[in-house]
């Protein structure tokens, strides 16, 4: 068996909207689809990137993590975009054993979110 990317990634959130409006205005993604039967939406990330699904519900849920690759030329833009708009983000990082440079932040649920340009040592 030999997987090339994950296509679709189910998200847990609290509150839609607020959701919805982080991960659009914030992260630019875009409406795939708006389930109408229950409160789900999924957000493209563009071109054949893959999907995201934020899904409300109101149970009680750890916070998880997620990395969304980018590239290496504009992760340090990346960073300062996010300071820019709000949102506390520490980062570029550089991880040796990745190797990899990696921006990291949370979302309004408290997902853990990292940016990750791929390459070696800057």
């Amino acid at each position: 068996m030999q997987i090339d990317r994950v296509y679709e990634i189910a998200i847990p959130v609290r509150d839609l909207p607020r959701a919805e409006k982080f991960y659009r205005e914030v992260l630019g993604f875009e409406v795939g689809l708006r389930d109408e039967r229950r409160p789900w939406v999924f957000l493209r990330i563009g071109g054949s990137g893959g999907m995201i699904v934020l899904q409300e519900t109101p149970a009680e849920f750890a916070p998880l993590h997620f990395a969304f690759t980018v590239a290496r030329d504009v992760i340090g833009a990346l960073a300062q975009e996010l300071k820019t708009r709000g949102v506390a983000a520490s980062g570029p990082h550089f991880h040796a054993w990745m190797p990899a440079q990696s921006v990291y932040f949370a979302d309004p649920d408290g997902h853990a979110l990292e940016l990750c340009a791929p390459g070696e040592a800057p």
